[in-house]
C-alpha cells in the first residue's frame, strides 16, 4: 500500500527535538528521510540519558525512527560536498543550525535553489532569523521567556515548566503543516521555497484563550494551578483517595453533576447558577464539591459522572494513559523491528493507513549506502 509522502526525498540536518519530530513525522507518511548527523558523537539526544537502549538513548529513539544516517563533517571537503549533493537531489530539507552556519557552507536555501529549485526548505529557529538569530533556543528557556511558566503551577509556588519539551513538540508539528502546505502549493507553481518556524512564535500561537485575555486586557494572565480562568468547575477536585478532573462547560453539565452529588439545589443557587457567577464564586465553590466528593474515590464518581454526561476522570499516570487508550482500542504503541515500543502514529488515515516502521538508526549507519546511491544518481 502506497503511503502519503511515498517517493519524497528529506535531507534532515536537524537535531535533538523540534527538527527530528517533524522529519519522524514525514518518514512516518512514507517519505524516504536521511538524517546528517555529526561523526563520532551524532544528534546530541543520543547521549541523553538515563534511560538507555541497546543502541542509545530512549530520548534519540522516540523522534527518529524510520531514518537512514549519515556521518558527515561539514569542515571536510569531501563530506561537504557529499551534503551539497543530498540536498540539491531532496523534496526538502529541514535545519536547525545557528544563523549563517549553513550559508557558509553554501547549504542555504538561495544557494541550493540555483541547482534544486523545487526544494522546501525549512528553518527552526528558537526566536527566528532577525533580531533573534544568533539567540539559543532550547525549550525550557523559550517556556520561561515566552510566558508558559508563568501561567503554569500552583497561584502561590514558583513558575513551573510542563512535563515535557513541549513548545519543541509543537514547534515540530508547526514544521510539518508548513512543509505540507509549500509542497501543496509546489504543486501549483513547480517552485519550492524557504520556510520557517520558530519556537517563540509556536509557542505564542499555542497560548490560545491565554495569550487573547492579554491582548484583549492588557493584563498577563497568572498562574491558577489547575483551575481555568474562564469556567469553573474545570478544574481538579479532592475526592476520598484521589484527584478527580472535573469538566463541567456549560450550566447542564453543572446541574447534572449537582445531581449526582446529592444536591440538586446547587444548580439554583445564585452563586452557581451560571458559569460567570461560579467562576466568581470558585472559593466557595470548590470546598463545597469537594466535601460532596469525600465520601468516594475519585474512580467511583468518573464512572457515576461519566454515565450522565459530565466530564470526568481521576488524575492517573503515564501508565494509566497508556493503559486507557489500550482499553478504548486506540492502539496507543508500535513495537519497531522487535525493539522498545513506541508511541504509534497519531493520525488515522482511512485509505492510506501508517503500518510501516522502522527502528531509529545507529549513527552512520547508511552513510556507504547513501553515497554509492547519490553517486550512481550523479552518473545518470
Amino acid at each position: 500500500m502506497t503511503r502519503p509522502l511515498e517517493g519524497l526525498l528529506v535531507a534532515d540536518f536537524s537535531r535533538v527535538l523540534a527538527g527530528p519530530v517533524a522529519t519522524t513525522m514525514l518518514a512516518d507518511l512514507g517519505a524516504r528521510v536521511i538524517k546528517v548527523e555529526r561523526p563520532g558523537t551524532g544528534d546530541d539526544t543520543r547521549s541523553w540519558g538515563p534511560p538507555w537502549t541497546d543502541m542509545s538513548s530512549s530520548y534519540f529513539e522516540c523522534a527518529n525512527r524510520s531514518k537512514e544516517s549519515i556521518a558527515l563533517d561539514l569542515a571536510d571537503p569531501a563530506d561537504l560536498e557529499v551534503a551539497r549533493r543530498l540536498a540539491e537531489r531532496a523534496d526538502v530539507l529541514v535545519e536547525n543550525f545557528r544563523g549563517g552556519t549553513l550559508a557558509r557552507h553554501g547549504l542555504d536555501h538561495v544557494s541550493l535553489g540555483r541547482e534544486n529549485p523545487g526544494l522546501v526548505y525549512c528553518s527552526v529557529t528558537g526566536f527566528g532569523s532577525a533580531g533573534g538569530a544568533q539567540l539559543p533556543g532550547y525549550d525550557f528557556l523559550v517556556q520561561a521567556v515566552g510566558g508558559l511558566m508563568s501561567i503554569t503551577g500552583d497561584g502561590g509556588g514558583e513558575p513551573t515548566k510542563a512535563g515535557v519539551a513541549l513548545v519543541d513538540v509543537l514547534t515540530g508539528k508547526d514544521a510539518v503543516i508548513g512543509i505540507l502546505a509549500a509542497l501543496a502549493e509546489r504543486e501549483r507553481s513547480g517552485r519550492g521555497q524557504r520556510i520557517e518556524v520558530n519556537l517563540l512564535s509556536s509557542l505564542l500561537g499555542s497560548l490560545v484563550n491565554q495569550a487573547s485575555s492579554y491582548l484583549t486586557t492588557g493584563r498577563s494572565p497568572t498562574r491558577m494551578g489547575n483551575q481555568h480562568p474562564s469556567i469553573a468547575p474545570y478544574e481538579t477536585l479532592r475526592c476520598k483517595d484521589d484527584l478527580l478532573a472535573v469538566c463541567c462547560g456549560n450550566d447542564g453539565q453543572f446541574r447534572r453533576l449537582a445531581e449526582v452529588l446529592g444536591r440538586p439545589r446547587l444548580a439554583d443557587d445564585e452563586r452557581f447558577a451560571t458559569n460567570a457567577a461560579r467562576v466568581a464564586h470558585r472559593p466557595v465553590l470548590v470546598p463545597l464539591l469537594e466535601d460532596l466528593l469525600s465520601v468516594d474515590t475519585a474512580a467511583e464518581w468518573a464512572g457515576r459522572l461519566n454515565g450522565v454526561g459530565v466530564p470526568a476522570g481521576r488524575v492517573g499516570t503515564v501508565a494509566d494513559a497508556f493503559a486507557l487508550a489500550e482499553s478504548l482500542g486506540l492502539d496507543p504503541t508500535v513495537r519497531v523491528d522487535g525493539g522498545v515500543p513506541q508511541v504509534r502514529h497519531p493520525v488515522d488515515y482511512g485509505r492510506t493507513p501508517v503500518t510501516t516502521y522502522f527502528a531509529p538508526p545507529r549513527l552512520g549507519q547508511h552513510g556507504d549506502e547513501i553515497r554509492r546511491w547519490l553517486e550512481e544518481e550523479a552518473s545518470r
